[in-house]
């Protein structure tokens, strides 16, 4: 078991995409990290074999983050690996999978609000005074309600923005045991599954968020990850601070 001094973060859905980059950035800047992954547990022994080259420590956990049995495990799992945390970063999401909805059309809900707010449940007794929770979201997802876009994305945007507005209901209890809350909210993100999977609903998408955006490009999981590094490092940033990657939000067409 590390010192204190040594920090250290979770990160759920850490195996790919914009978790395996906020992962290996964190690394990068000495924190020791874990994350969790649901199914794919190669790639996650990967992305944590990248994270202890930089010299760090790694942990990779499979947990279905709706499970609550998968929950405690996780924790008590951390809890002998580490002892503490110092920053939890919630990524995991999900929502367009046809068979889990099929199977669930509650599941949405489950893990993009429930969920997160299970993961805190559990992360709490383990995180220190000074500590930071980063809710990862979208423009679509964060504006829900304000803007327009594509009905497909409704279940994850809706049930996304019901997870912050929960998260944000807790910042008081947050702010009592001096951690601070932080919301990291990204455009289309480049090569993410989310992308690929609304390209599918909405073929040209992608080509139409690089037209809108300002810098004719979309934000790619690196520059995502290290926005989420950097916010994490920022003491400045009050707790309820968003922060925005990517098209700035006043591109989004208003509904």
């Amino acid at each position: 078991m590390e010192t204190v001094r040594q920090p250290v973060a979770l990160v759920t859905g850490g195996s790919r995409g914009i978790g395996a980059a906020t992962a290996l950035a964190l690394a990068d800047h000495g924190y020791n990290v874990a994350i969790t992954y649901r199914n794919k547990a190669a790639r996650a022994n990967e992305v944590a074999a990248e994270i202890m080259r930089r010299g760090v420590r790694a942990l990779a956990v499979g947990c279905d983050i709706t499970l609550s049995e998968d929950v405690d495990r996780l924790f008590a799992t951390l809890r002998e690996w580490s002892g503490h945390l110092n920053l939890l970063v919630l990524n995991a999401a999900g929502g367009l999978e046809r068979d889990l909805v099929a199977a669930d059309p509650n599941y949405p809900m489950r893990i993009n609000r429930d969920a997160q707010l299970a993961l805190l449940d559990g992360a709490l007794p383990l995180m220190l005074e000074g500590s930071t929770v980063i809710y990862v979201t979208s423009h679509w997802a964060h504006l829900h309600g304000q803007v327009d876009y594509m009905p497909a994305y409704a279940p994850v945007a809706s049930t996304k923005h019901a997870g912050e507005q929960a998260l944000r209901a807790r910042q008081q209890e947050l702010a009592d045991h001096g951690i601070r809350l932080l919301v990291v909210t990204g455009d289309l993100i480049e090569g993410t599954i989310m992308a690929k999977m609304m390209e599918r609903f909405a073929p040209g998408l992608s080509a139409e968020r690089r037209q809108e955006n300002r810098s004719g490009q979309l934000p790619s999981v690196t520059e995502m990850g290290q926005a989420i590094a950097h916010a994490a490092m920022d003491t400045t940033l009050a707790s309820g601070y968003t922060v925005v990657v990517g098209g700035a939000l006043d591109t989004f067409e208003r509904g």
